[in-house]
């Protein structure tokens, strides 16, 4: 039987509930899910990909799919090579509005044009659905308490670029 190996990249920027509630989840349907924090040239970032790496790996240990799960980086390259490079059988994408499906329809035409990998969406649940890093980020800048919103580490690390700045 083929190994089913799924792929679900981001920014991550900060990483979310919302977001480990993707991976959890997508990970029961696969033999091994890569999580991938990519670079986006059209995103300026509040944590370097490092740390953004360190943090995902982090909460991930609080999870009980972290055995299933490896975090991978990458910043110079299209997410499709390096699909075809891990061997993945599908990629894993989210979606919380219409906003998002419409975008995500563009990526998996090609996607699924470029390399045959099929996409599998999962639907962010009705409680996390409003969760996006954008709006966490803007909601930080303003100082608000977000620690709702992101697992322990990650608020801890938000503290921390809140007592770099004093």
């Amino acid at each position: 039987m083929t190994e089913k190996i799924g792929l679900f990249t981001g920014t991550f920027d900060p990483l979310t509930n919302g977001h480990l509630d993707i991976i959890k989840r997508a990970s029961q349907h696969f033999d091994q899910l890569y999580v991938g924090i990519f670079k986006n040239d059209q995103k300026n970032p509040l944590f370097p990909t490092d740390k953004r790496v360190e943090m995902l790996e982090e909460a991930l240990t609080n999870l009980s799919v972290n055995h299933k799960v490896k975090v991978i980086k990458h910043e110079r390259d299209l997410t499709v090579n390096i699909a075809k490079k891990l061997g993945v059988t599908a990629m894993v994408r989210s979606l919380r509005n219409s906003q998002d499906l419409e975008y995500e329809k563009n990526m998996f035409y090609f996607n699924l044009e470029m390399t045959g990998i099929e996409t599998l969406f999962f639907l962010a649940k009705p409680e996390l659905e409003p969760l996006n890093s954008t709006r966490i980020r803007e909601l930080h800048a303003f100082g608000q308490d977000v620690s709702a919103w992101v697992p322990e580490n990650v608020s801890r690390e938000l503290r921390k670029l809140d007592e770099q700045k004093k």
